[in-house]
């Protein structure tokens, strides 16, 4: 594998001109570990796009989290719970991948385990839909963009991972493989020294 070292701004300026480059709705996922920091690349990405002239609708997977009752009921550190049980993938798909014109931007809050009780935001018909979170690909989430944020199991733990939580990221980088799954790929051990991983094709897929 060969890979490009980008700037996190470099970074940001491509997957939004990227997105630019499509007319209609698009709807962009940013998925990557916590550490990784895909929300601030998302939201760097969504001041581009307005200055691009297209409305970015932001949101944030960790507000479509089930409800503890159900996210727990294997434990609070089971780490297959924590890859199959924490999000709520329907929810999502239903309320924003594939809500057309409206999408609800959080759901849930985790914090304190209540309905965050949002109302619903308008998509125009040129609008960019952007969705962050960890364990998001190989879920049929529907997407036009997808981009991942890599990092090592030492560099998750380094940046305060518990190691509970480590053998669901190890899953899915053996069952997903995101990395090559994304549209774009990025190792990101250091969030603020990136690299692109180089493809012969076009970075862009649905995912």
């Amino acid at each position: 594998m060969r890979f490009e070292p980008i700037s996190p701004a470099a970074l940001a300026d491509r997957v939004a001109e990227a997105v630019a480059a499509r007319g209609g709705r698009v709807r962009v996922i940013i998925d990557g570990p916590e550490p990784a920091e895909p929300g601030v690349l998302a939201d760097a990405i969504a001041d581009r796009l307005r200055v691009l002239g297209r409305a970015p609708v932001r949101v944030r997977a960790v507000d479509y989290l089930r409800p503890a009752s159900l996210r727990f009921e294997r434990g609070r550190t089971d780490p297959d719970a924590r890859y199959d049980d924490w999000l709520d993938t329907g929810a999502l798909r239903r309320e924003v991948l594939a809500a057309g014109d409206r999408v609800l931007p959080a759901l849930w809050d985790a914090e304190t385990d209540r309905s965050v009780r949002a109302a619903y935001v308008d998509v125009p018909g040129d609008g960019v839909v952007l969705l962050d979170g960890a364990l998001l690909l190989g879920r049929d989430l529907p997407a036009e963009l997808t981009v991942h944020l890599a990092m090592s199991a030492a560099a998750l733990r380094r940046r305060g991972v518990p190691d509970w939580e480590l053998p669901a990221f190890a899953r899915y980088e053996r069952e997903v493989d995101p990395l090559h799954a994304a549209g774009i790929g990025v190792r990101c051990d250091d969030p603020k020294r990136p690299a692109v991983l180089a493809r012969s094709d076009d970075m862009i897929t649905e995912r």
